[in-house]
Order: structure tokens, then sequence, then C-alpha cells
């Protein structure tokens, strides 16, 4: 790669790091509502709602301490970090595990040191998908670094397929989407990540669904740079083709992820373990049989 090319690719994942959050909850919201029927809000309207927020104090809860005023920056910092390993894959994506565990640290903690029930029970379970989320995360990082390589036989492009669906079941359990959760009920009895923040206004809340938003773009790109960095299809392609291609199609999930959420729903608590242990044992058995 000359000095060109270097500078294109690093000026083209600037304007991905930038882009991608903005758009892609915007994105999602506006292709349910036009799969409902619906006028939809503006693609910006999130980042509208993000900024409106970030401009008034937070109102802390009675018995909150100084967790609840730094936990906050802490969510924002490491989806941060999270997004720019993913884009600029500046450390090894290993250590995004780690970085998310922190992020939920803090986002739980909140919701714990608020001391309302609401917040409880969204951190139980948000406890409880993390527990069976994260270790599958690890395994699939493990898995797609040291054995799958997918060419253009049918054996291998099955196995890629399935790889690739069993890994989206386990990001929508980390993004809390359905059939997980379902953003759209506003039931403080059945919501996960909105069950967290309902004691979070102003500042804090706006930094929290900031890092939601990095989030969910991280998990989306990571998708499509594992598809494309364990492929022989796209070797031979040059650096800035690739970073486009990540770009456009992390755009398409977001179209995807939109028609998903129009028709799907969440299901009982009692089938999340459930799924989760499934999707381990086949990730399990996938790359024991990938290895051999």
């Amino acid at each position: 790669m000359n000095m060109l090319e270097k500078i294109f690719t690093f000026i083209f994942h600037s304007f991905v790091f930038l882009l991608v959050p903005l758009l892609a909850s915007g994105i999602i919201r506006k292709i349910r509502a036009k799969a409902q029927g619906r006028k939809g809000p503006p693609l910006l309207q999130p980042i509208f709602d993000i900024w409106r927020a970030f401009q008034k104090q937070p109102v802390d809860g009675y018995y909150s301490g100084i967790f609840a005023e730094i936990a906050p920056w802490i969510s924002i910092f490491t989806s941060t970090l999270i997004w720019s390993i993913v884009v600029f894959e500046w450390i090894p994506f290993i250590a995004i595990p780690f970085l998310l565990m922190l992020q939920r640290i803090s986002i739980t903690g909140f919701a714990m040191e608020t001391g309302t029930s609401f917040g409880g029970l969204g951190t139980s379970r948000e406890i409880l998908i993390s527990l069976a989320s994260e270790p599958i995360l690890i395994l699939i990082i493990l898995i797609a670094q040291s054995a799958i390589v997918v060419d253009d036989s049918w054996v291998s492009l099955a196995f890629g397929f399935l790889f690739l669906s069993a890994t989206f079941v386990v990001f929508l359990g980390e993004l809390l989407k359905p059939p997980f959760d379902d953003p759209r009920t506003h039931l403080e009895l059945t919501m996960v990540h909105e069950a967290m923040l309902l004691e979070a206004s102003g500042r804090t809340f706006a930094l929290f669904e900031l890092s939601y938003q990095f989030k969910l773009s991280a998990f989306l790109a990571f998708l499509i740079k594992l598809a494309m960095e364990h492929s022989k299809f796209f070797s031979s392609q040059k650096a800035y083709v690739n970073d486009i291609i990540v770009f456009c199609t992390t755009i398409f999930i977001c179209f995807f992820i939109g028609f998903w959420e129009s028709f799907s729903i969440r299901r009982k608590w009692k089938y999340v373990p459930e799924i989760m242990g499934l999707t381990y044992l086949f990730i399990l058995v996938l790359g024991t049989l990938v290895k051999l």
C-alpha cells in the first residue's frame, strides 16, 4: 500500500467512524416505520434527541453516589474504544469482549445504584444475557481468527453462512434486539436496556444512548469484517475497496434489522437461555468440525 492509499484509507476510516453511528439507529427506526405503514422520524432524529438531552443537567436519585456520575463517561469511553477497534483495527478483536464487560458494568452499576425496582429487573436480565452471550462471543473470535477460511466450495460456503448466522443471533442478544428484547413495548416489566435507564436524565441519558449507538455500529461492522477477513473472495481486493464494502454492507444490515423489528416479537425469558445455549453448542461443534 503506497502513501496515497494509506492517506485515503485513514480518511475513509475517519469518515466511517463518525458517520455510521449517526445513521445506524435512524435507518433502523425509519425502515421499521415504513414497514409498518408509518412515516417515521427523520434519519438523524436519534442524534437530535441525544443532543437535546446532552444540553440538560441530569437529575440524580436521592441515594445515588459518585458512580452514577462517572458511569455514563465510562460507558461512552469503552464504547468508543470498541468502535475504534472495529474501524481502525489497532489492537486484536479479542479485546472487544473485555471492553464490553466494562461497558456493561457501568450501565448495570448505574441502574443498581439508583435503587429502583425497574432498574433491578433490567439489570438482572442484562446480566443473564451477558452471561450467555459473552462466552460465545469470545469463542466466535477465537474460532474465526484460528480456523475459518471460506473458499468457493459448497461445503465451505455452507459452514461460513451457518457461522455468520449463529454470530448474528449472538449480536442480536448483545444489542437487545428481538427476540431477546423489544424496545417498542415501553413496559418496564419487560424491557432490558430502557429499564436500566429509567432514572437517567439529561447529559447522563445522552451519554448512555450515544454509547449504545457506538456499540450498535461496532457489532454490525464487526460481523461484516468477520465475513470478509476469513474469505478468499476478498483477499485480492485493495484495502480501501474492502472498507467501502464494509460500510455499504453495514448500512444494508441496518435496513435488514429495521424489517426484522417490524415483524419480530420478543420471546418469553425462559427461551433466552435455551436459544443462547443452543447457539453456544452450535458454534462449538461447528468450530470443532472446521478445525478438524
